[in-house]
């Protein structure tokens, strides 16, 4: 559970000891919200995600998320500073305490961009996803996929270096897929907590007997370089546009063509040779 937290007056709160002030709103989604606090021990700025947990369900999913940041000390992959739960009535909320990036989001720089008709250089492309594959690896390697990979879960340093997070949709790597129930509840989670535009074609339709595996991740990697290339991602018009993305991941995407300095990163024409990595 956590050690206990207190909210004080002047809009502070304790975790672990130490008093954080609450600076402004960042965000919020369904079913929480991040909150700018600043550490008063140490005058550095901080996120506090605040999850409700309405049962216990949600509880252990909250503490689930919190020992995936524990699993891994890695630069590509967003560390926990603490965590607790906090008692609401009958209700809790989950509070995660994460360090705080001024640069925001991949999508945030991507967007900041497309504003001034400008895209990312090959080099910071080439840069950015070799610090992508380098988080998705050390997932992978303990034996986990991240799921729901896209450019809002991938923060940006002060020196641009990516760190992936949102791992409330961590599970296993490898799933084994055995008859039409499991196969059901498995596409009922992917539709609640795998962003559409960035899911893996395996995902919307599961077989009642297959594997599913780490290779989901690495179709939204594929979506995540489409959008730092091109502005947007793949499928992204196509979801706001109310069509089925699950249709059309089932056909051939039509690449457009990219500004000039990124043509090392087009596929090749028909014809020519590529070059084995």
């Amino acid at each position: 559970m956590g050690h206990a937290l207190c909210v004080c007056s002047r809009g502070t709160v304790i975790i672990d000891n130490k008093r954080y002030l609450f600076i402004q709103k960042l965000g919020e989604g369904g079913f929480s919200y991040v909150d700018l606090v600043e550490g008063l021990h140490d005058g550095h700025f901080y996120a506090l995600k605040r999850i409700l947990c309405h049962e216990q369900q949600d509880r252990e999913e909250a503490q689930r998320e919190a020992d995936m940041h524990r699993l891994f000390h890695h630069p590509n992959i967003l560390r926990l500073v603490a965590y607790c739960l906090r008692e609401r009535g009958t209700k809790h909320e989950a509070w995660l305490l994460l360090p705080f990036f001024k640069r925001g989001t991949l999508w945030n720089e991507i967007e900041r961009l497309k504003d001034k008709g400008n895209f990312l250089t090959e080099e910071q492309i080439l840069q950015l996803l070799l610090g992508i594959c380098r988080g998705l690896e050390a997932i992978h390697a303990r034996g986990y996929a991240h799921r729901d990979l896209k450019p809002t879960n991938i923060l940006l340093g002060d020196e641009g270096q990516p760190v992936l997070m949102d791992l409330g949709s961590m599970n296993q790597a490898c799933i084994h897929v055995e008859g039409s129930r499991q196969a059901l509840a498995l596409q009922d989670w992917a539709a609640q907590r795998c962003t559409i535009s960035y899911r893996a074609p395996e995902l919307f339709s599961v077989q009642s007997h297959c594997v599913i595996d780490e290779r989901t991740d690495v179709w939204s990697l594929g979506c995540v370089l489409y959008a730092m290339m091109f502005g947007e991602g793949p499928y992204d018009m196509v979801f706001q546009k109310g069509d089925s993305v699950a249709l059309a991941v089932q056909n051939q995407l039509s690449i457009p063509q990219s500004p000039s300095q990124l043509e090392a990163l087009q596929p090749p024409a028909s014809g020519q040779h590529t070059t084995q990595i």
